[in-house]
């Protein structure tokens, strides 16, 4: 699999609200309260484990999360492995488990992927209850919800690994490149989506062979994108986040990184 370096940051860009500085009164429990709704760690959480079966089978799976940006790529690589091959372990699902994960979470990446339902981030990587955290839009595209939600995983969870996953013959570029063509306005809200995507079109190749090139171009602007983003830029200086760009293939269900 090739490698991705992280994008230049762009100077004179101007401060993301995620990058202002940590609030010294009330945003403390602000932020204790908003950890623990997402994760889970609530009297709900603690009474559904309760609910759950009275003992876990002998020799349960152990849930053993990756730490670094380059053990969460490997295993997320080696998941794709099985589901290419139709090895799939569908891991993580057990009965203690489930009850585990009632109290809290400790996913190892964030999958900002598309809606397209042949692309599910768990099943093409193979992945179970409490390993990832995904955000799906059309075409990787990033609005403030998408940015927060991201911004959370990393810096609330301490999550090592952000993939953009874009996908071989993705409706959203395809619509967006031809839109530019025709000069049409999609309705309702599905222009937004197109006038996201169109700076990615690549206009050195035609037809087909341009919504595909765009695909990756696409998911190379998202990952400059998220790659500028003043915070996650400083983990991943410091060596405790990637953020990558990757394409699935349908023709193959292979996930490959984008240079």
């Amino acid at each position: 699999m090739n490698t991705d370096s992280a994008a230049p940051r762009g100077a004179g860009r101007a401060p993301h609200p995620f990058a202002g500085p940590r609030p010294t009164t009330g945003g403390t429990g602000r932020r204790t309260l908003l950890r623990t709704a997402l994760t889970g760690v609530a009297a709900l959480g603690a009474g559904l484990g309760a609910a759950g079966p009275a003992a876990a089978a002998p020799g349960r799976e152990t849930h053993v999360r990756p730490g670094t940006p380059d053990e969460a790529w490997n295993e997320l690589a080696a998941g794709n492995r099985r589901w290419r091959a139709f090895r799939e372990r569908h891991p993580h699902e057990n009965p203690a488990l489930r009850r585990e994960l009632a109290t809290g979470q400790h996913p190892f990446a964030v999958v900002l992927g598309c809606i397209d339902s042949r692309v599910p981030p768990e099943l093409v990587f193979d992945q179970g209850l409490g390993d990832l955290m995904t955000v799906r839009t059309a075409g990787e595209v990033l609005d403030e919800a998408v940015l927060g939600s991201v911004a959370y995983g990393v810096l609330e969870l301490g999550i090592p690994l952000v993939v953009v996953l874009g996908h071989q013959s993705c409706g959203a570029v395809r619509a967006a490149v031809e839109a530019e063509q025709t000069g049409q306005r999609l309705p309702a809200h599905m222009q937004y989506l197109v006038d996201r995507i169109r700076p990615a079109i690549d206009h050195r190749r035609e037809g087909d062979a341009r919504i595909d090139a765009t695909v990756s171009a696409n998911v190379r602007l998202v990952r400059s994108r998220l790659a500028a983003e003043p915070e996650l830029a400083a983990k991943a200086d410091a060596g405790r986040l990637a953020i990558v760009g990757a394409r699935y293939e349908l023709t193959t269900q292979t996930v490959h990184r984008l240079a």
